[in-house]
């Protein structure tokens, strides 16, 4: 395949001919790049990006989106020679990399090629900015080894840079600053130049060229906005070039969705199998060697680990050897570690698996899918099973995550700071992790959870084994048995597996049981209120597949509560998306 090379009459000032690129040194480049980093920030780059931003406009510019890194495009010819210019810049030799998937779908159009001949990958190595930010430098790579027929295009992609540009990240991406910042860079003369969505990272890049009078010598600009912003990524795009490979954007982008369900397995064959524990984080197992340690078929093991490499579970041998090393992220399915997350993956891609696939019964009845499959709920199918029983518990205590900061929220530390012992009531309280986890941060707390009868004797033992069964209480009931006469209730992760008839119901049998001081705290997910992307979305539909519940927005959540005489406070964020309510019984 020939690349077609540019007309030297055309070429801008300063640029270096394709016949000239022998001169030019990756690992210059890469240098100045990290220099370039190291240097600056977002108040001083964006006047010379944009000259005529100013004043109060580049305030609120510079506060939403931060210099994040320096972007360019290289051309090792071999693992082992991009690891030795990484080393030479002073950068991670081991920085994990993925697959790019806007870069390879543009190199592919400029030079009229199949992207799938184009392996680029991209990756992160850390820098710090001039105050000590966290920074990187983001490194996009075409391997091109001798005599490769790709040596055409490394050679006009140096000369013209075309990948070369400055990014920007913002903090708290949403659709309506998305465009704001796309208005305001327009209004100085950046101009659209591309862009994509990468599944792999769940990312939205948005491209432009900087105005012919800019005083920067980088003429590309990306805004970086974590998430899918493919609506606004649309708006960038119309009327480009890039508009006529939309389909095949398009469909490329939906054999990505639609592959969800291997990871979903992957993940957990990776965690079944024990490939965690057989592995090192700090060095590369050799393939045949992990198949010895775990009774695997070495040639279907490397097909499973490239993939998961794909997904930054486990990384390659950087030394090009036929071995992988487990990644932080892989590091979460050890069986072992603290707040293990494997029983949500065994889980996840056990009954839940299996009833997601009756999801349109769901859609089509409204009936839980779960219950159409199993024949009965899912509360009493686990009740009944042991071991599922006790995966399910350990897969909730998975996401303890989430409720971290709990014991520190202002009314758990007022009725621990109280002259008399106070008392958290956990209704519904699982295997005691959270109630724990609250005892333990405040000794003078007692404790009372309340849960069937098959949970209470392992919150027992767990809770006995943290050292503080002896404040605890345990009722074995259901949720017209709530304890009257405590201080602080808590509801967490209960209301959302209910309709909404059944949460009055729990939460009037609450407000029943609490004195006119106490508290409640209520812990779920919100249902953004402007549709933007959100984990909570996703746990909607699979409250409503396997338990026919639902997740909520804080107004509806407030609603639920004056229709049982209680009144919502505030609310307060927490981990992986879950937010704190606080309610007390409304004034009479």
């Amino acid at each position: 395949m020939t690349t077609t090379l540019p007309d030297e009459s055309i070429l801008p000032a300063g640029a270096v001919l394709p016949g000239e690129t022998m001169f030019l040194d990756d690992t210059a480049r890469l240098r100045a790049a990290t220099a370039f980093v190291r240097e600056h920030d977002s108040a001083t780059l964006l006047p010379l990006l944009l000259p005529g931003l100013c004043g109060p406009e580049l305030e609120s510019v510079a506060a939403r989106c931060r210099f994040a890194h320096v972007g360019l495009l290289l051309f090792p010819s071999d693992a082992q020679d991009l690891r030795g210019r990484l080393v030479e810049c002073g950068l991670a030799a081991d920085t994990p990399a993925q697959p790019s998937v806007v870069v390879r779908a543009r190199l592919a159009r400029r030079h009229h090629r199949d992207p799938a001949e184009l392996d680029v990958r991209i990756l992160r190595p850390r820098v710090h900015g001039p105050a000590g930010e966290r920074r990187v430098v983001e490194v996009f790579t075409l391997p091109v080894p001798a005599d490769s027929d790709l040596e055409p295009i490394a050679a006009h992609e140096r000369a013209w840079g075309h990948e070369a540009h400055l990014a920007f990240e913002l903090e708290h991406p949403d659709p309506l600053a998305l465009h704001g910042l796309c208005a305001v860079l327009a209004r100085h003369g950046a101009r659209p130049d591309g862009g994509g969505y990468n599944p792999h990272e769940d990312g939205t890049v948005l491209y432009f060229t900087t105005p012919a009078d800019a005083a920067c010598g980088y003429r590309r600009l990306e805004l970086y906005a974590p998430g899918d912003h493919r609506g606004a990524l649309a708006a960038h795009l119309d009327g480009l070039d890039e508009r006529p490979d939309s389909d095949a954007r398009s469909a490329e982008t939906l054999l990505h969705l639609l592959t969800g369900a291997w990871t979903t397995q992957a993940l957990a064959a990776f965690a079944r199998l024990r490939l965690p524990e057989a592995m090192e984080p700090g060095a590369a197992v050799g393939t045949r060697e992990l198949a010895r340690r775990t009774g695997t078929h070495p040639d279907s093991l490397a097909t499973l680990l490239r993939y998961l490499a794909m997904l930054d579970v486990v990384a390659e041998d950087p030394e090009g050897q036929d071995g992988f090393r487990l990644t932080p992220l892989g590091g979460l399915l050890l069986a072992d570690s603290p707040d293990s997350m494997r029983p949500l993956a065994l889980m996840y891609a056990g009954p839940f698996y299996r009833s997601f696939a009756a999801l349109d019964h769901t859609v089509r009845t409204g009936r839980p899918a779960f219950d159409e499959l199993f024949g009965e709920n899912h509360f009493d199918h686990f009740a009944r099973d042991p071991e599922l029983a006790d995966l399910f518990d350990r897969s909730m205590a998975a996401s303890s995550r989430m409720f971290r900061p709990l014991p520190a929220h202002p009314v758990i530390t007022a009725a621990a700071q109280a002259p008399a012992p106070r008392t958290v009531v956990d209704v519904a309280g699982g295997n005691g992790e959270l109630l724990g986890r609250i005892l333990t941060a405040h000794p003078t707390l007692r404790g009372t959870l309340l849960e069937r009868p098959h949970a209470v004797e392992t919150a027992r033992r767990a809770l006995d084994a943290a050292g503080c069964g002896a404040r605890c209480d345990y009722r074995s009931g259901d949720f017209a048995d709530v304890p009257h006469g405590g201080d602080v209730y808590v509801l967490s992760r209960v209301l959302h597996d209910w309709d909404d008839d059944r949460c009055r119901e729990i939460l009037r049998h609450c407000a029943r049981a609490m004195p006119a001081h106490a508290d409640l705290l209520i812990v779920e997910r919100l249902l953004p209120a402007d549709g933007a992307p959100s984990l909570a979305t996703a746990w909607d539909l699979h409250m409503m597949c396997n338990v026919g519940g639902r997740e909520r927005r804080a107004d509806q959540y407030a609603r639920l509560l004056a229709d049982a005489g209680l009144e919502l406070l505030d609310r307060t964020p927490l981990p992986l998306e879950a937010h704190v309510l606080h309610a007390r019984k409304a004034p009479a």
